[in-house]
Order: structure tokens, then sequence, then C-alpha cells
């Protein structure tokens, strides 16, 4: 008999997150762990280490993009992990931040509403842990319609932070905004200045010019 596909779920949403770890339970995976927080979500997986992740976007602390952004963490850590996000709108940047995180396999970003067949869905999981990407069709086109974004290689962690420098705050004020230390804020930094292709020179200068960056990027989208 096969071994069962072990899977944390992570959903914010008690009845949701009940209902699909009896779905999952149901067709043959392994539910090692089904918690409500983005924390909860990295701690069980490294304690579990399953094969599979099922994660909403919004999760608390923040009720933001907290899921994902531990998603990617955790892709970095194990990026044979495979990932499906579940999403109630269609988020492009977070599905771009996804699908750049291992090596772009083994992920799948799924609109909660168009979920109607569980036995697909179900397939659809195991399609992913066999190494394939699932992406609902909106998703694509939104994608594919995106003009080239100076923006877009981005993390959405590192998108606050840069939209943090924009409205002045310094490294330390935006760690206290985030909740992350001010070493991490200053290795975001780093990374978004990196990432910008803004040439060595002084550090001042390369911040101001990622902010001008930024503003470029937000006046051309309207």
């Amino acid at each position: 008999m096969p071994s069962l596909t072990r899977v944390v779920l992570a959903e914010d949403e008690v009845l949701l997150r009940e209902g699909l770890a009896a779905l999952l339970t149901r067709f043959g995976f392994a539910v090692l762990a089904a918690v409500g927080t983005a924390p909860d979500l990295v701690d069980a997986v490294r304690a579990h280490r399953p094969q599979l992740v099922v994660t909403d976007i919004r999760m608390p602390p923040h009720g933001r993009d907290d899921g994902v952004r531990a998603a990617v963490t955790l892709r970095g850590e194990q990026p044979d992990l495979a990932v499906v996000v579940l999403s109630q709108h269609v988020q492009a940047a977070y599905a771009a931040a996804l699908l750049d995180s291992g090596d772009g396999r083994r992920v799948g970003y799924l609109l909660k509403d168009r979920v109607a067949d569980v036995t697909e869905f179900a397939d659809t999981l195991r399609r992913v842990v066999a190494g394939g990407t699932a992406v609902d069709p909106d998703v694509v086109r939104h994608l594919l319609r995106r003009p080239r974004d100076p923006l877009g290689g981005l993390s959405p962690r590192e998108r606050e932070v840069l939209a943090l420098l924009a409205e002045g705050h310094s490294n330390a004020a935006i760690a206290g905004q985030l909740h992350v230390t001010e070493a991490a804020v200053g290795k975001h930094v780093g990374n978004i200045l990196t990432k910008l292709d803004l040439p060595p020179s002084d550090d001042t200068n390369r911040r101001v010019l990622a902010v001008l960056t930024y503003l470029g990027a937000r006046a051309a989208t309207g």
C-alpha cells in the first residue's frame, strides 16, 4: 500500500480549516498539523517535515500576506517542499513571489471560489507534490497582462520595506513597524538595492535612487 502524502494545513478560519483537514484525510493525505497562524505554520513544517503545505495567503498575526511569506521562507529552507496557496482574490505579486521560490516547481496558486470539484482539487495537490505547477487561469492572465515592473523582482516583504523607505522611515522605525530586527531590515534593504541593479556607491544615494524607482513604478501604474 502506497504511503500517504504528509501535509501541513494553515487556515485561520476554524470551520474551513477543519473542513479542509477532513477533506484531505478522506482523499488519502496524512494531515500532520492544522494551524491558524503563519508562525505556527513555520513551526509545524520545521517540526514535521511534510511533503506538502496548503495555506491561505492572509493569515494572522498581521492578516495580510503572512501565509505566502511563510511559504516562501519555508521553500527557501526546504526547496523540495510542495506548496499550494489558496486565495480569495487574484494577487499577482504574491503568485510571482511563490513561483520564483525554490526551483519554480511544486507550487500551486488557486482561487478559493474556483475549487468546486473536490476530486479535482485532490488530484491537483498530488500533481504539485509530484513536481508540477498549478496556477489558476485568472492568475495567469493577470501575470501575462502586467507590464514590465521595475519592482517585479522584489519579494512582498521587500516591497513593504521599500514603501516605508519612500515614506521617509529609518531602518529602526521600519523594524518597529514590521516587528522585526533592525538587522533584518538592513538585509532587506541590501537585497532591494541589489535587485534594482543600483550601482555600488554611497549607500544614502542608493537608497534615494531606490525610492525614486519605487515612486516612478507607482506613478506608472496609476
